[in-house]
């Protein structure tokens, strides 16, 4: 059955970051290639579930501020027409509407880490909003989009594991150490998930350190149940990826 995996996926200057680009290029060799690639990114939520473009079509460079090269990326990866019409057989129904967005292509939490992951631009993509910030809600649209992994179809959510940039701005940083409340939700996260606590983990808001400060919008941790819901590894997640970057924990998991 092909894995799950959620990733913290990097803004735009992870192409620059020598390290996290072979992570992530070394992840995906181990892994067999997928023959299509659902995505959940913290950058589209939108309700009804909706699907984004089943043809290639241009980028979303959902990002201000950053030199002109950053938004000359590209990643024309095949439309998954195909995927698209079994994740609408796997979740209409009358209380679950599936909406289509025809023009919306990948934002950058979707192509930022395929770029460094796959490359050739080879493998179909659909990318698919999340309807719901609820873990809950989230871990059930993850159970029921789970039986694609026997047809080869790996379902990655892609968020970061802690994220404020707004407390960054107001961290000194020089000794290169993340700041405590980082530190501390990363600790946790990284023990919990290696338990198997998925109670917990559903409900980290009240039982995760510093979550309300490691997430003040939980847009990002957010796509980690998508991940769990699909898994068949009972709230287990193996650490592939992890450290910081600027202070923001990149821990990444793959769950079987």
């Amino acid at each position: 059955m092909t894995p799950v995996l959620y990733l913290s996926h990097g803004a735009p200057p992870l192409a620059d970051d020598a390290t996290w680009t072979r992570q992530l290029a070394t992840w995906s060799a181990t892994l067999e290639k997928p023959k299509a690639i659902l995505i959940v990114s913290a950058h589209w939520e939108e309700a009804p579930l909706t699907l984004g473009a089943t043809t290639t079509v241009p980028l979303v460079y959902d990002f201000w501020g950053f030199p002109d090269h950053y938004y000359q990326v590209k990643y024309p990866a095949p439309g998954a027409p195909e995927l698209a019409d079994k994740v609408r057989k796997l979740l209409r129904s009358p209380q679950t509407p599936i909406h289509d967005a025809p023009d919306r292509g990948l934002d950058h939490g979707a192509y930022v880490p395929l770029v460094e992951m796959y490359p050739d631009a080879d493998i179909p993509v659909l990318q698919v909003s999340m309807p719901s910030l609820d873990p809950q809600e989230l871990f059930d649209l993850g159970r029921k989009l789970a039986p694609l992994r026997d047809e080869g179809v790996l379902i990655i959510g892609s968020g970061f594991f802690t994220h404020n940039l707004n407390a960054l701005s107001q961290t000194d940083g020089t000794d290169g150490a993340p700041p405590s409340w980082s530190s501390e939700f990363d600790h946790w996260g990284a023990e919990t998930l290696r338990q198997g606590d998925l109670d917990a983990l559903l409900d980290f808001q009240h039982k995760a350190p510093a979550a309300a400060i490691a997430h003040p919008r939980i847009e990002h941790f957010a796509p980690l149940f998508v991940s769990l819901g699909a898994s068949s590894s009972e709230g287990r997640g193996e650490t592939v990826i992890d450290g910081y970057w600027y202070g923001l924990a990149k821990r990444s998991l793959q769950f079987g």
